[in-house]
């Protein structure tokens, strides 16, 4: 039997199932929008296109939605002309909770009871409709919510794989509480409408309606221990929400963004489990330490380089070792890890424990122990300069803003997947200006007068060659790159706090002096570093390890 699909709470599954439909939830995240974008326009929110995609790849043969927004009614348009459904409704329901709007709604239950029931050549069956309706289950145990705009299935079950406390989906579609009264004892039909309408008109509003003051309670449960407040590219509905939820509740909140798509989950992974890791802090520093030869490694397998330091029982470094990562994050570690005990003198069973870090951590199967760079990073920093209160690491492929106390996260932001900003979009221009980064950041002190406005890596790297062809010279040009990546990177820190005390700047890039000094100027005070701030991410691995220790 053929599913019939839906994608918002308003939609009426109990009297779809009274005519024998199966319903379920369209919310799966595909690699990519190949089908859709033939026929779609492209600025069409990614789950948009995802439901598009669903129907052309032939998954999908009934369809029921609600005109929620322009995109869903685009999406409609669009199906319509297709030909690929067997079944397709559009509700008309109004924005609102009011008198006119349950009559408006009773007139659009029937349109569709008597649409599907031609459809499927079935009656309307009372008693399938009784038993349709389930009251929700409600948490009674701590738990993190999921709040927002739908999150696909995908990154649900990587957010509940990665969190300390059970986690309940309050995203759109997802709270649904229609159930929690069961329909009246009655044969009347229109009578039963009625109720039906008021039922799914009142439930915890999303932001499509005109009053969602409702939503507050659920962010208001004293059991709520965190809230991931996600949105979806494009959706203006709960991008407007995040700030609101921010400046009422008092537990901790982390935002991300996604495309509908699972190719970011590398990244998204590593905000969830930094977020994870600062809630648990006492588990990630549990276990019985017994001492060996009291040595410890931290291993940060980056995107582009592998840094590993090794430290003694008394937290001093014995050494620091940076390696390019090369094709494989294992092999890359294993090789940095070979030149870190060399240069040692240590062997690989005087190290009594090894923790990874990075976005290759999870590559490396024999450390004792993986922990985000974010959380690695503000412990390095705090270790070199305990007054460090702000971070900004600058990455191979992304940019970090985190706001330390004592030696713990407190808050942080990732930018998302464009590599403008970063050390990748530093080493392209450097390749095309046929330098080395170090040369091309130390060049820039000379240049001036020269613009790139393009914070895109590609438009960019084409801006660049326009103006090599244009005899531009090359300092100047020089300078375009790096004040864009210091216009980026200060923009994301005025954007995470206005309050700032002291900066330090950590990553490969922290070896360039002109860059904290051009960050300096941009931000209205001092970004320090230190010699050492490039291992800051393999200093907090060591010092993850020095906590850990080996289990009994």
């Amino acid at each position: 039997m053929s599913k019939i699909y839906y994608v918002c709470k308003y939609t009426p599954i109990e009297l779809l199932q009274a005519f024998g439909g199966e319903c379920e939830n369209l919310n799966q995240m595909p690699e990519g929008f190949d089908l859709a974008d033939q026929i779609a326009h492209p600025n069409i929110c990614g789950f948009g296109k995802a439901v598009l995609e669903a129907v052309m790849t032939g998954k999908v043969k009934e369809l029921v939605l609600v005109n929620c927004c322009d995109t869903i009614r685009s999406v409609y348009d669009i199906l319509e002309d297709s030909g690929k459904l067997d079944f397709l409704y559009m509700i008309d329901m109004l924005h609102c909770d009011g008198e006119c709007s349950r009559e408006r709604t009773v007139l659009q239950l029937k349109g569709l009871a008597r649409a599907y029931g031609a459809y499927k050549g079935s009656e309307f069956d009372q008693k399938k409709f009784v038993e349709a309706f389930k009251e929700p289950e409600k948490q009674k145990e701590p738990y993190i919510s999921v709040l927002g705009a739908r999150m696909g299935n995908e990154l649900y079950e990587m957010v509940k794989e990665s969190m300390p406390y059970s986690v309940e989906n309050d995203t759109c579609v997802n709270n649904r509480s229609v159930g929690e009264v069961k329909p009246p004892k009655t044969d009347d039909f229109n009578e039963l409408m009625e109720w039906y309408a008021a039922e799914l008109l009142g439930q915890t509003p999303c932001m499509r309606m005109m009053d969602n003051s409702g939503r507050k309670r659920l962010y208001n449960d004293p059991n709520l221990k965190g809230i991931i407040y996600h949105t979806v590219k494009f959706c203006d509905f709960y991008s407007f929400e995040y700030a609101q939820v921010k400046q009422n509740i008092t537990v901790p909140l982390l935002k991300i963004e996604s495309d509908y798509t699972v190719q970011s989950s590398g990244q998204l992974l590593t905000r969830l489990e930094a977020f994870a890791e600062s809630m648990n802090m006492d588990n990630l520093e549990s276990g019985e330490k017994k001492m060996g030869k009291g040595y410890f490694a931290g291993i940060d397998s980056g995107s582009t380089s592998t840094d590993v330091v090794i430290l003694n029982k008394d937290g001093e470094i014995v050494t620091g070792i940076i390696l390019p990562t090369g094709a494989g994050a294992a092999m890359g570690a294993e090789r940095a890890l070979e030149e870190a005990l060399k240069q040692a003198k240590l062997q690989r069973e005087d190290i009594d424990a090894m923790v990874t870090t990075g976005y290759g951590r999870t590559a490396i199967t024999d450390g004792d122990k993986s922990i985000t760079e974010i959380t690695c990073h503000a412990r390095g920093a705090h270790f070199l300069n305990p007054e460090v209160r702000t971070v900004i690491d600058i990455g191979g492929q992304d940019t970090k803003i985190i706001c330390v106390e004592q030696g713990f996260v407190k808050d942080f932001m990732m930018n998302d997947k464009c590599s403008a900003g970063t050390g990748r979009f530093l080493e392209i221009m450097a390749n095309t200006l046929s330098m080395r980064p170090n040369e091309m950041c130390e060049l820039a002190r000379e240049g001036s007068g020269v613009t790139i406005s393009s914070m895109c890596t590609v438009f960019a790297e084409s801006e660049v060659i326009s103006l090599i062809g244009q005899g531009e010279k090359k300092e100047n040009i020089a300078f375009a790159v790096v004040d864009s990546i210091v216009r980026k990177v200060a923009a994301q820190a005025n954007r995470m706090s206005e309050d700032r005390p002291m900066l330090c700047l950590t990553g490969g890039l922290c070896e360039c002096s002109y860059i904290s000094e051009a960050l300096t100027k941009e931000l209205g005070m001092e970004v320090k570093t230190d010699p050492q701030s490039r291992y800051a991410g393999a200093i907090g691995a060591a010092l993850g390890a020095v906590k850990k220790g080996k289990k009994n």
